[in-house]
């Protein structure tokens, strides 16, 4: 007489699994969350950076900053992209708002998540002079 072996897998086997699995998933998950918060956020203060060199150039060119959005794309060709115009209105990029406010007196630019805590935490503000501050 043969005895008949039985080869799957028991209840108890797959719930381990499932669980080794879910335990993984809730240590990862919230890390890469985490890492596309903090990416956005040094994009954004690498963006505003750049718009603010490119502010300066212009007033050490000129002798006034940019009051026209199309003299602030000659210094720096990728400024639509965050500024609409220069007089507030909002430019959504990469988890950040962009907004925009230059004469030639001077500017302020600002950055702030698109929504407070998933796409950023930190607001940040760049005006005349390349002052960068976080809030």
């Amino acid at each position: 007489m043969s005895i008949k072996r039985n080869d799957a897998f028991t209840v108890i086997e797959i719930l381990i699994v499932v669980a080794i699995i879910a335990t993984i998933c809730a240590i990862i998950i919230p890390n890469l969350f985490m890492a596309r918060r903090t990416a956005n956020e040094s994009a954004a203060k690498s963006n505003l950076r750049g718009m603010s060199t490119a502010a300066e150039t212009l007033n050490a060119a000129k002798n006034h900053y940019p009051n026209d959005l199309e003299e602030f794309e000659t210094y720096l060709p990728s400024v639509k992209s965050f500024c609409s115009d220069l007089a507030g209105a909002k430019t959504q990029q990469k988890g950040y708002e962009y907004s925009c406010v230059s004469d030639v007196n001077g500017y302020t630019f600002e950055a702030s998540p698109i929504t407070a805590g998933v796409t950023g935490n930190i607001i940040y503000t760049i005006t005349t002079g390349v002052i960068l501050t976080p809030s």
